[in-house]
C-alpha cells in the first residue's frame, strides 16, 4: 500500500517556490560558491548543482507536514551540494528545513536537533584549528554553526515561545471554564436558597389557608366558618408580607427599602403562637443562648416546616418542639401524633423534608426524619444538629 503524504501547507508551496526560482537565477548568472577549478569540486559543469537545488525545493514542500523526511533528504543533497559548484539557495533552503524540523517536529527532535549541531560546530570549530594551525581554520566551524546550530537553535526558541503562549492560553480558558462552573454552581445554590426560604415562608400559611377554606366549606355554621376565614386572612396578610420580604431581597437593593430582619430564635414562640391559632396544640420547650445567624435561620426554618407538616399531616393530638444549645451544637426535636389519617388535609410537593436536609448539611449538621414509637402511640420524630462553632465556611449557606 503506498503511503500518502500530507498535502503541503500554502506557505511551504511559496517557500520551496521562491527557493527555486532564486536558485535558478543565480544559476543562470553563473553565481557560484565555488570556482570550476576548485579540488573539492568533483561534479565539473553547471549542470548537476540544479539536482540539490531542485530537491531542496521539493524538501521544502515536507517543512511542515514531514520536517524529518524533509530534513534527512535535504541533508543528503546539500552533501552532494558541496562536490558541485554551489548554490546559495541551496544553503538557505537547506537552514530553513533545519528551523523547520526543530519547530514543527516531535519533542524528540526538538531536544536532539540544537545538541547535535551545536556539537558538530564545536568539533567544526576545534579539529580543523588543531590540524591546520591557522586562525582561518576557525571559518570552518562558524559556517557550519551559521547552516546548523543557529537555525536549530531558532527552531527551539520560536518553539518555546509558542509552547509557553499556548499552555497560557490553554490556563487561560480553564480559568475561564472554572470562573464559568463557579457561577453556574453559584447560581444553582442562590437558585436553590430562594427555593427553600419560598417554600418555608409561603407554605406554612398556604397550609393553612388550604385547610381552613376546606372546613369553611364544608360545615355549615357561621360561627366557624368565620373563624375560618379569619384565620384564612391572618395567614394570607402573613404570607403576602412574608413574599414582599422575599422579592425585596431578590431585588437586591433596587430601591432604599430595606427588607424585613432574618427570622431568630427569639420569634419561636411567635411562629408556634401561630401554629396554634391554625388548630395544632403545640408546646415549646425551647433554651438556648447566642447562636450565628445561619444557624438561627436553619434551626427557625426547620421547626416553621415540621410544624407544617404537622398541620398537613398529622393526626389530633399534643405537638412538642424541644430545642436545647450544648457541647458546641444546637439540638432540636418537633414531634408529632402519626398514623391513621388517610390523605393529608392539603395537598405538598414533598419538598419539605429535602429543604430541611438540605439546610443542616450546608451547616455540616445532621437530620432525620420518620415514624418511632413513642410512650403513647406512634410519633413522627423530626431531629437536627447543627454546629455552632467553625461554621465560617457555612456562612450564609442556610440563608
Amino acid at each position: 500500500m503506498a503511503v500518502r503524504l500530507p498535502r503541503p501547507h500554502r506557505f511551504d508551496v511559496w517557500a520551496a517556490l521562491a527557493g527555486l526560482l532564486g536558485g535558478l537565477l543565480l544559476w543562470g548568472f553563473g553565481l557560484g560558491l565555488r570556482k570550476p577549478d576548485d579540488p573539492i569540486v568533483l561534479l565539473d559543469g553547471r549542470w548537476p548543482l540544479l539536482v540539490p537545488l531542485v530537491v531542496l525545493a521539493g524538501c521544502e514542500l515536507l517543512r511542515r507536514s514531514a520536517p524529518r523526511t524533509g530534513l534527512f533528504i535535504g541533508t543528503l543533497a546539500l552533501v552532494a551540494d558541496l562536490f558541485t559548484q554551489g548554490n546559495i539557495a541551496t544553503i538557505v533552503m537547506y537552514t530553513d528545513l533545519m528551523y523547520a524540523a526543530v519547530l514543527y517536529g516531535p519533542p524528540s527532535a526538538a531536544r536532539r536537533l540544537p545538541w547535535i549541531t551545536g556539537v558538530l560546530t564545536l568539533a567544526g570549530i576545534l579539529v580543523p584549528y588543531a590540524v591546520w594551525r591557522v586562525p582561518e581554520a576557525l571559518l570552518i566551524g562558524v559556517l557550519i554553526g551559521g547552516v546548523f546550530f543557529t537555525p536549530a537553535s531558532t527552531g527551539l526558541i520560536v518553539r518555546n515561545h509558542r509552547e509557553a503562549a499556548d499552555a497560557a492560553l490553554l490556563r487561560a480558558e480553564q480559568t475561564a471554564l472554572l470562573a464559568e462552573m463557579d457561577r453556574t454552581q453559584a447560581v444553582t445554590a442562590e437558585r436553590a436558597r430562594m427555593a427553600r426560604e419560598l417554600h418555608d415562608m409561603v407554605a406554612n400559611h398556604l397550609s393553612a389557608i388550604a385547610i381552613h377554606s376546606t372546613a369553611a366549606l364544608s360545615l355549615d355554621d357561621e360561627r366557624t366558618s368565620r373563624e375560618a376565614l379569619t384565620v384564612i386572612r391572618e395567614n394570607s396578610v402573613q404570607g403576602l408580607s412574608e413574599m414582599r420580604r422575599l422579592i425585596g431581597i431578590l431585588r437586591d437593593g433596587a430601591d432604599d427599602r430595606e427588607p424585613a430582619a432574618t427570622p431568630t430564635l427569639d420569634g419561636l414562640a411567635a411562629l408556634v403562637d401561630g401554629a396554634r391559632a391554625n388548630g395544632l396544640d403545640v408546646t415549646l420547650d425551647a433554651e438556648h443562648d447566642s447562636v450565628p445567624a445561619p444557624v438561627e435561620l436553619a434551626a427557625y426554618r426547620i421547626v416553621q416546616e415540621s410544624l407544617t407538616n404537622a398541620l398537613k399531616h398529622a393526626e389530633k393530638g399534643r405537638v412538642t418542639v424541644w430545642l436545647r444549645q450544648r457541647d458546641g451544637t444546637l439540638d432540636l426535636r418537633v414531634t408529632s401524633p402519626y398514623g391513621g389519617r388517610d390523605a393529608p388535609r392539603a395537598p405538598g410537593s414533598g419538598a419539605g423534608l429535602v429543604g430541611m436536609r438540605e439546610r443542616a448539611g450546608l451547616l455540616h449538621g445532621t437530620f432525620d426524619a420518620g415514624p418511632e414509637e413513642g410512650p403513647h402511640g406512634k410519633i413522627w420524630t423530626v431531629r437536627a444538629t447543627l454546629p455552632v462553632t467553625d461554621i465560617d465556611t457555612a456562612q450564609g449557606a442556610s440563608e
